[in-house]
């Protein structure tokens, strides 16, 4: 596995940044839409939004093996994309201005190329992981000579 000194959680990530970003301003702009759409586009919205960073972080979770990181990254990117469809719906219902619009379209666009070049470079990511335990080993074993007494 090769060595990504700037990335040791995925919190490090500027992709999962990004997406925590445009959940949380989703979810500002998604208090205005009328109470009648709470369980239906404000919800669906909501979800979509927050599911990509949530993605992105099980993907990291699994890159141990590169099948498993691509196949959560791309769960985040189609998150993303059906963000960008309840974005449109909301705009559609004149929830949300042109400005507004076009500019969390462009953040769901740059987090999707992210996710993109992140799946092209997999390799990067995904591999053996070594695994160190924090506590001296000793504690995580059983001495197992009463075993042969019996």
């Amino acid at each position: 596995m090769s060595s990504l000194p700037y990335a040791k959680s995925f919190r490090d990530l500027v992709v999962y940044q990004q997406a925590r970003a445009l959940a949380k301003d989703i979810f500002e702009i998604s208090k205005r839409f009328p109470r009648e759409e709470m369980y239906s586009l404000t919800d669906q919205i909501r979800r979509s939004s927050r599911a990509i960073g949530a993605q992105i972080a099980e993907a990291w979770a699994k890159r141990r093996y590169e099948r498993s990181f691509v196949s959560k990254l791309t769960d985040a990117d189609g998150e993303q994309q059906e963000t960008q469809h309840w974005l449109e719906t909301a705009a559609d219902c004149e929830y949300l201005s042109a400005s507004e619009l076009h500019d969390l379209l462009s953040r769901c666009e740059r987090i999707g190329k992210m996710l993109g070049r992140m799946i092209e470079k997999a390799d990067l990511f995904c591999g053996e992981l070594k695994l160190t335990l924090r506590e001296p080993a000793e504690e995580y074993f059983v001495e197992t000579d009463w075993l042969e007494d019996e």
